[in-house]
Formats: C-alpha cells, sequence, structure tokens
C-alpha cells in the first residue's frame, strides 16, 4: 500500500491541477472502499495483495497528502492552522477506530468488518467529499511547471532527506514500539500500555504547534521537534529501560513526533508558493512513503537478529541525520532568495 501511494503521488500530483481536488479526492475515497472490499472478499494472496495495492493507489489521491493539498489552495494563509488541525483529528483516529474495528470483528468477523467499512467509504464519506466541499483549483488554477521544476534546488532535496528520515524513524516506532519495550524488559501489558501513551503524546505535540500559531513557521517546529525526537532515543540507548528513562524518551519522542508530523506537512509552504504546493507534496511523498513501507520490515528484522541497542541506534543516526538537514535548511534559508524565486531561474 506505501509503495503504491508512493509510486502514484506525483503522477496523482499533476491530476489535482489538471481536474481541481475535490473530484480526485472523491474518486480516491470510493476506491478505497471498493480496495476495503475486495480485501474482504479476497479468497488468495495475489488478490488479497491486489486490493492492498488499488487502497495505495486510492490513498494518494485521498489520504493525508490530498488533504493537505486541498487545504493549500481552499485556506491560502490559513492553511497551516487548518492542517493543524485536520492532523489532531486523524491523530485521535486510532484511538477511536481500533477499538471499533476490534469490536466489529469479534461480533461478525474481519470479512464482514471490512465490508461495513466499504459501505461507509462508498455510502457516506464518498457524497460527502463530493457534495460537501467546494472546488478548488483544476485546470484554470495558476499552476507551476510542474513536479519536474520542483525537483530542481537543494533545498528541495534537503526538505526531502530530513522527512523521509524522521519517516522513517516514527513510522518504524509506530510498528515496532510494542516489541522493542518487550525487549528492553518490559512485560506485554505494559508494553502495549507505553505505545498508547505514545499515541497521546503525539496529540500533545500537535496541540503544541496549533497553540504557536503565527508566532513560529513550520521550520521552527520541526527543529525543535527534530531535536526532541533523538534526544527521547538518546535516552533509551544510554540509560536503558529504566523507569525515567522510558518516561522522558516517552515524553520527547511522543511529543517530537507529534510536532513533526505537523511540520512535514507545512513545512514546504515556508519554501513553495501555494501554486507549487501540490507539486512540491506530492514529489516528498515518493521518498516518504518507500521509507515508511521499509521502515517495518527493516527494524523488525535488526530487531529480531542484534536487539534493541543496535535498533535504537539506527533510529538515533536516522534521527540525527535529519536534524543535521534541518539546520542546514534554515541556515539556506537565512542567506537564499526565496524558493519560488528559484523555481523560474
Amino acid at each position: 500500500m506505501f509503495v503504491t501511494m508512493g509510486l502514484m503521488a506525483p503522477v496523482i500530483g499533476k491530476a489535482f491541477h489538471r481536474f481541481g481536488a475535490r473530484r480526485i479526492m472523491a474518486i480516491g475515497a470510493a476506491l478505497i472502499g471498493c480496495g476495503i472490499a475486495c480485501v474482504g472478499a479476497a479468497q488468495s494472496v495475489p488478490v488479497y495483495l491486489m486490493a492492498w495495492g488499488l487502497i495505495g493507489l486510492a490513498g494518494a489521491m485521498f489520504l493525508t497528502t490530498a488533504a493537505y493539498i486541498y487545504l493549500a489552495g481552499f485556506a491560502d494563509d490559513r492553511a497551516r492552522g487548518m492542517i493543524g488541525t485536520l492532523m489532531l483529528v486523524t491523530g485521535l483516529a486510532g484511538s477511536v477506530f481500533w477499538p471499533v474495528t476490534a469490536f466489529l470483528e469479534h461480533t461478525v468477523g474481519w470479512r464482514v468488518a471490512t465490508q461495513i467499512y466499504a459501505v461507509v467509504m462508498l455510502a457516506i464519506v464518498t457524497p460527502m467529499i463530493f457534495l460537501g466541499l467546494p472546488e478548488v483549483g483544476g485546470s484554470r488554477q495558476n499552476r507551476s511547471d510542474g513536479g519536474g521544476a520542483v525537483r530542481r534546488g537543494r533545498i528541495f532535496w534537503f526538505l526531502v532527506a530530513a522527512i523521509a528520515l524522521n519517516s522513517f524513524v516514527t513510522f518504524g516506532m509506530e510498528a515496532t514500539g510494542i516489541e522493542l519495550f518487550r525487549t528492553l524488559g518490559a512485560d506485554p501489558a505494559w508494553a502495549v500500555g507505553l505505545a498508547s501513551f505514545l499515541g497521546v503524546l503525539k496529540v500533545c505535540g500537535r496541540l503544541i504547534d496549533m497553540a504557536g500559531g503565527r508566532r513560529w513557521d513550520s521550520l521552527a517546529t520541526g527543529l525543535v521537534a527534530g531535536a526532541m525526537i533523538p534526544a527521547g532515543l538518546m535516552m533509551l540507548l544510554a540509560f536503558g529501560a529504566t523507569s525515567w528513562a522510558v518516561l522522558a524518551c516517552l515524553i520527547l519522542f511522543g511529543i517530537g513526533s507529534g510536532a513533526f508530523a505537523v511540520a512535514r506537512a507545512t513545512m514546504p509552504l515556508v519554501f513553495y508558493r501555494k501554486a507549487d504546493y501540490a507539486a512540491a507534496m506530492s514529489a516528498i511523498a515518493l521518498p516518504m512513503n518507500l521509507t515508511s513501507a521499509m521502515a517495518a520490515p527493516i527494524l523488525s528484522g535488526l530487531l529480531t537478529g542484534s536487539g534493541a541497542t543496535a535498533t535504537l541506534a539506527l533510529l538515533v543516526v536516522c534521527s540525527g541525520g535529519a536534524l543535521f538537514l534541518l539546520l542546514w535548511l534554515n541556515t539556506l534559508r537565512k542567506r537564499s532568495v526565496p524558493m519560488g524565486s528559484e523555481i523560474q531561474s
């Protein structure tokens, strides 16, 4: 799913410009419903995998990147705040729908549960998008040169690398956090509790960015959050699974990763004009989704083969590299022309 989302994101980004965000998002919502229905009906592994591929294609059209592009076109200067609010809500979605899904699976089975979600996507979400959202963009929108132009310049590549590295770390912790805490010595129930608390702290991180409002920009948020992530991981690496080290890690990493989730969606607005935002986000989505897809197998394999110390060391190196790139981006911003002017040259 993540690989397909990443590969299709640049193509879908051009479709946003040509056809408008609302139409593409509505089609994506409908395709997600179809993909979920196919997952629930699959009787073989190839069909099952193809269904997840369809959800990945649809995800590039409808999920977070698509929503950010829509809000950037709809809200202008208010886009950062609205994206932060959206991310606050989506951060709570798992807390709501994991128990709902577990209840449905226990009550009617996983296949029927997926069909229920498919019906919700097709009968409720798709009409809400198509009928409830005003159109923005489309073929008459002032377009930039497209993804090819956006890819030029070291600022873009530093931004891509920083976001991809931190995505590897944060998605990897989400996928392997419970097993990591267990490997460090926590019993299973305590490990699940720690991972759940991490999710709550991520929401707190998003609230902190929202509270900042216009007092600082997204790159400033990214720098602070990017420093908190390796600092939290270093606590575990240096002091082990002592109670205070675990608590310090959870607070620093949880709040930092939550704030960085908002920053990675809004940092392109610091460097790009609104007309270039869709192309930039679509291009960034490719490496971000690919590294997210690789995070779970790489970290779980390292955790199994080499243990928690090696896993934490890799996470620290990746997040530290992302922080270095963000610091360099801040230096470039202070001494360079605006990104929009650079694209035109």
